[in-house]
């Protein structure tokens, strides 16, 4: 048998406190809207599988867009004598504005193909920012610097 406890006549009424309960409803409702995705799903995805049936070996010949077989683009800073001058892509360049126009050209073909600036150690910084904005106002989205590295 049970030994009477001093608390059995003080028992209440059993009382279940529902805020910290709707508290904990409403922040997980909060976190599944916030990270749920209302994208739409597709259906049907892009691949690059052949439609013809039978027993043909030969592959359809498509050459790839343009845009898939571009390179970076590569301005080289160069000092020589007095005066900076400029390569693209191991092309040279003459002036400042026919790099502009070469960079126009190539941004009008591919904008958001990375250019990559590499300047030579003796190439004064305001040559270089002056190459960096002319890229950024044709148009590029990435520009990025080049370094060599000094022995």
């Amino acid at each position: 048998m049970r030994p009477p406890s001093i608390y059995a006549g003080r028992r209440g009424e059993l009382k279940i406190e529902l805020t910290p309960m709707i508290d904990c409803v409403f922040l997980l409702m909060v976190y599944f809207i916030w990270t749920s995705s209302f994208a739409i799903v597709e259906e049907v995805l892009p691949s690059r599988l052949s439609v013809a049936t039978g027993a043909s070996t030969q592959p359809i010949d498509q050459p790839p867009p343009p845009e898939a077989d571009f390179d970076n683009v590569v301005v080289r800073l160069l000092f020589t004598g007095a005066e900076p001058t400029w390569t693209v892509n191991d092309t040279p360049v003459a002036s400042l504005a026919e790099l502009r126009e070469q960079l126009a050209a190539i941004a009008g073909i591919k904008r958001d193909a990375p250019v990559i600036l590499h300047p030579d150690p003796e190439v004064e910084l305001g040559d270089v920012i002056e190459v960096y904005d002319l890229a950024r106002i044709v148009g590029f989205d990435q520009v990025q610097f080049a370094a060599s590295q000094r022995l």
